[in-house]
């Protein structure tokens, strides 16, 4: 199935593996990669060193093309862009809308830049700057998310720029691989999906939580971060709700000296990053300071398996995963799938 996804990135497949932090490391962004998707390997909770070494990890594991997602707004981004063109890694993704220069110095290198936004005004800033191609993620997506649904805003962002479009929030089929192409996608972006495969790295007793989960087991809550985020509700959860915000703050100081230490970052270059997050947005410093609370918390679960301990970013498509194939498995359904809903179209043969 060519669509301008394949055409621009080279991938066999319209299907992309999204960031995810603590789990897209090598080995599931090279079983995606090998399975002719596109894997993005997370380096939002890599040091410049660390993700280095994990790209020529995959590297040494497939000859496809995949990419890597940055944080637009972290204090070394210039350095890890520079990691990315120094390695020839053929595909950058962004957490947030990255500036003109890095749009700029990235394609110069050759690289294909794809930053994800959830608004259709981001797409459009940075369809202008250069960007190849946008990820769209819409509420029903996992993690950090906006309030509009996937079939609201891709319709939105496909008629106001002229770049191809991948829809995310909500996929985790073929039927929905063939809806996004329909709503004028160039194909669809999966993150609990690929979580939820045999080549995740997540520990067993964090999927079997996952799978048992039903849609109304996954919630939006800012009692993280002071930001939207969707997760799996925990009984952890439940707690940071109830919690004050004394006691939530001095839990946030603690993770933050823990992410510092695991990240390589200075306090000033964190402070920097929390700068950057604040640019834009009505955020106090009390939830700027929260932001430290996410990384080690999704650590906790997604690398050590402490449910009771850690949060677990998860699209609402969680209650309605089952099984843990294979990426190549994955992929393989996905597509033969979409095949078949395209063949049993009315007025198709």
């Amino acid at each position: 199935m060519e669509t301008a996804l394949t055409g621009l990135t080279g991938v066999r497949h319209p299907i992309v593996q999204t960031g995810m932090g603590w789990v897209a490391g090598p080995r599931l962004v090279s079983a995606t990669a090998n399975a002719g998707a596109l894997g993005i390997l997370a380096s939002a909770t890599m040091s410049p060193d660390e993700l280095r070494a994990a790209v020529r990890e995959v590297k040494s594991r497939t000859d496809a093309p995949f990419g890597v997602n940055l944080r637009a707004d972290a204090a070394d981004a210039r350095e890890r862009v520079r990691i990315i063109v120094d390695e020839g890694v053929p595909v950058a993704s962004f957490a947030l809308a990255p500036s003109r220069e890095l749009i700029a110095e990235l394609k110069d290198a050759g690289v294909v830049v794809i930053p994800s936004i959830g608004a259709r005004r981001h797409a459009e800033k940075v369809a202008a700057w250069g960007a190849d191609a946008v990820i769209v993620q819409g509420g029903e997506g996992g993690g950090h998310t906006g309030e509009v649904a996937t079939t609201v805003l891709l319709p939105q962002v496909v008629d106001a720029v002229d770049i191809p479009v991948v829809a995310a929030g909500g996929f985790h089929d073929g039927r929905g691989l063939v809806a996004a192409l329909a709503l004028g996608a160039a194909g669809v972006a999966m993150g609990t999906r690929f979580l939820l495969t045999s080549d995740s790295t997540v520990p067993d007793a964090v999927k079997a939580r996952y799978l048992a989960a039903t849609v109304k087991d996954v919630t939006v809550t800012t009692a993280v971060d002071g930001l939207p985020h969707r997760m799996l509700r925990t009984e952890l959860v439940r707690s940071l709700e109830r919690h004050g915000r004394a006691r939530t703050l001095l839990r946030s100081l603690r993770h933050a000296a823990g992410f510092r230490k695991l990240s390589g970052l200075s306090w000033s270059a964190m402070a920097r990053d929390g700068l950057a997050m604040k640019h834009g947005k009505d955020l106090t410093w009390g939830q700027v300071l929260l932001a430290a609370n996410t990384p080690m918390l999704l650590r906790a679960s997604m690398v050590e398996g402490r449910t009771d301990l850690g949060v677990m970013a998860s699209g609402q498509v969680a209650g309605v995963i089952a099984d843990l194939p294979s990426c190549a498995e994955l992929v393989e359904r996905v597509m033969e799938e979409a095949s078949e809903v395209v063949r049993g179209l009315p007025g198709r043969e």
